[in-house]
């Protein structure tokens, strides 16, 4: 591996971004697939080039055939992220889900006697305003971002960075009659019906869950589906 491209690997893992390394499995030569950008000394046509892409979007490394052979392509992905809003009683069992499955886990609540170390036990947490923490920590396509607190004022700031953003999952706890009124006042704020059908809520698949512990597994588990699946399997 030439020094550049693991320059840029490492550049990628420290700034939490997904790329692709393809290598050619008879010659070697390899190609770093970077967002847009590509780099190195494999030169494929725009074909094997979208293959790649596609093997990118999908997260799972694949061999694929080219008019010049072979190629591994290998999809590093730094560990995938939750942003949890609202450090309430729900959250207690989903954070501790979350770890089990490998999400880096981070809680956001500017109520202090709410987000302590007792109740969240080596899970991050901020005091932060939701939309100023967000704007920190940047969620990207490997993250997700779950807004449970019920109320606007910490709500909707949270989820109107995520629609910014391209996390793969937002989720916000209520009502239907509690989403309706939370997506007219983001329509407010400029965001469109095709924005807003982004936003799970009421969170989580409907299995009836009733306690928290139930409701933070129908959470994982449309997160789940939705991360192997895609959004429209998610909807299903």
């Amino acid at each position: 591996m030439k020094g550049r491209i693991l320059d840029r690997l490492v550049a990628a893992e420290r700034e939490h971004r997904s790329v692709a390394l393809a290598t050619d499995l008879a010659t070697g030569g390899q190609l770093l697939l970077d967002g847009d950008d590509v780099d190195g000394d494999l030169t494929l046509d725009e074909a094997a080039l979208d293959r790649i892409r596609g093997v990118w979007r999908a997260g799972r490394n694949q061999t694929v055939d080219t008019p010049s052979g072979s190629v591994f392509v290998e999809v590093l992905t730094p560990p995938h992220r939750c942003f949890i809003v609202g450090a309430v009683h729900i959250a207690q069992p989903l954070a501790r889900m979350l770890v089990m499955t490998d999400y880096a886990v981070t809680i956001i609540d500017p109520r202090e006697s709410f987000a302590t170390e007792a109740r969240f036990p080596g899970i991050e947490m901020t005091s932060e305003w939701p939309d100023e923490a967000l704007e920190r920590l940047k969620p990207d396509r490997g993250s997700a971002v779950v807004a449970l607190t019920h109320d606007p004022k910490l709500d909707d700031p949270a989820l109107a960075a995520a629609l910014r953003s391209d996390c793969f999952y937002i989720g916000a706890l209520g009502s239907r009659r509690n989403h309706a009124g939370r997506c007219a006042r983001l329509k407010e704020l400029g965001f469109g019906d095709a924005e807003l059908a982004r936003i799970h809520g009421p969170v989580g698949l409907s299995i009836g869950a009733v306690s928290p512990a139930e409701v933070a597994v129908s959470i994982v588990a449309e997160m789940t589906q939705v991360l192997r699946r895609g959004e429209q399997a998610g909807r299903g």
